[in-house]
């Protein structure tokens, strides 16, 4: 990925030097669980680890590997030769009975699990924002609209907790999708150990904190990974909801909210006025990257019999670039919530446009309650809303000049039926249910 839609601390994971560690540290774990079942001499071991901990600069050398790989043309055996030049011949012990994808499956699965909880950090981050922000608003009233078409009222603040809920599920998604990655596969060509003790796979899964794979065919199978890829992209679902909902409400004709604008940003280099949601917008675009890699790892979990690589060359990029994104992304996002700049006072501009309109529904019940045919009543109030609408005149006044509404509504009653705080009665509750608090 790209360093623009980078962050270190992800991005180192995925490095070259970050790549050829894990392999090193995998490799030691397996010669050491053999030295321990008493498979390989423990003096050997003993000695290899110490020549590893001396030269382990020397042996994280991706420039070197390369070099190498340019004439094996396979990069596990570029490895252990590299190695074995530098530690020499007790370096003989490394790889025993072990096939190249029990080297990189267990170490992709570290690989995969340390990224996701970079991911569940930054998850956390985000919904720390969005429920600060979603109490800030509680009983902001605003105009919830459907179609994109004002509907009734809401509150800013549970519109907030909607995308809280949302991405506590993601989370959970990815909680899941991390258990079910974090699977070690030492079992050998075509995943029978028959070179190799399964005790071996048991301890090293242990030390990394991982599962030994039920049954492996020569690799994890790719359904694991395809789980996470959907959790992914799910959770770019959740960002650009958010993102998209944003970018609207800071439209023109709207208003109700806008990014945080700096001191020296400029918005557009022709028109000095522009303040553009550039932070949403560019959400959008990531979500949709992050989305495009779901259909090549579902296509990944068909492999030729116990194994081909062509899955290989498709994770060398979707995953990184999916989990590096991601990162971004959820970083990004929740900057953006905890800086986003409110306007209570457009939203209830916005919410009293259309004269009352918004409490249609709550004439139409009052109606129906008090004898009138439901039909009857939805024509008549839409009658009202219909003129109310094209002359720009409050509902409540044409409803209160009707005979056949005065009739069954009292003036008292019918101003009742516009009474915002009606409207808020339930918030609480909602927020009690997303939060488990209401203060």
């Amino acid at each position: 990925m790209i360093p623009r839609y980078s962050r270190p601390q992800m991005a180192a994971l995925f490095s070259p030097e970050a790549r050829l560690s894990l392999w090193l540290d995998v490799e030691l774990a397996v010669a050491e669980a053999m030295a321990d079942l008493e498979l390989v001499p423990r003096s050997v071991a003993t000695r290899l680890a110490a020549a590893v901990a001396e030269n382990r600069d020397r042996l994280i050398d991706p420039a070197r590997v390369e070099e190498i790989e340019a004439v094996t043309r396979h990069d596990v055996i570029a490895f252990l030769t590299h190695i074995e030049e530098v530690c020499g011949v007790d370096a003989r012990i490394l790889h025993l009975g072990m096939t190249s994808s029990d080297l990189l499956d267990t170490s992709l699965a570290i690989q995969l699990c340390r990224a996701l909880d970079i991911l569940l950090v930054d998850l956390g981050d985000l919904l720390r924002a969005l429920e600060t922000r979603a109490f800030e608003h509680k009983t902001t009233v605003c105009i919830g609209r459907s179609h994109g078409v004002h509907a009734e009222p809401t509150t800013f603040g549970l519109k907030l907790a909607g995308h809280h809920a949302e991405f506590a599920r993601a989370r959970r998604r990815l909680e899941r999708a991390r258990a079910e990655i974090a699977t070690c596969k030492i079992s050998g060509a075509v995943g029978t150990y028959a070179n190799i003790d399964p005790r071996v796979e048991e301890a090293v899964a242990a030390r990394f904190g991982l599962e030994p794979e039920t049954i492996a065919t020569q690799v994890v199978p790719r359904d694991r990974h395809a789980s996470m890829h959907a959790a992914l992209a799910l959770l770019a679902g959740a960002i650009e909801r958010l993102a998209v909902e944003i970018r609207h409400l800071q439209r023109t004709e709207v208003r109700e909210v806008e990014e945080p604008f700096a001191p020296g940003q400029k918005g557009s280099s022709a028109m000095p006025h522009k303040r553009n949601p550039i932070l949403s917008e560019n959400l959008t675009g990531l979500a949709r990257m992050i989305r495009a890699t779901l259909g090549p790892a579902l296509e990944n979990i068909v492999l030729w019999h116990e194994r081909d690589i062509s899955h290989s060359s498709v994770e060398r990029v979707m995953l990184p670039d999916a989990l590096i994104l991601a990162d971004f992304a959820l970083a990004r996002l929740a900057g953006l919530v905890e800086r986003l700049v409110v306007h209570p006072e457009r939203m209830r501009a916005n919410l009293e446009a259309t004269h009352g309109l918004v409490f249609s529904q709550r004439v139409l019940l009052a109606l129906t309650e008090s004898g009138m045919p439901r039909q009857s009543a939805y024509e008549v109030v839409q009658r009202h809303a219909m003129r109310a609408f094209a002359e720009g005149r409050p509902l409540q006044e044409l409803l209160a000049a009707d005979p056949e509404v005065t009739a069954r509504l009292t003036g008292d009653r019918l101003a009742e039926l516009f009474d915002l705080r009606y409207h808020l009665r339930h918030v609480d509750t909602i927020f009690a249910r997303v939060f488990g608090r209401t203060e």
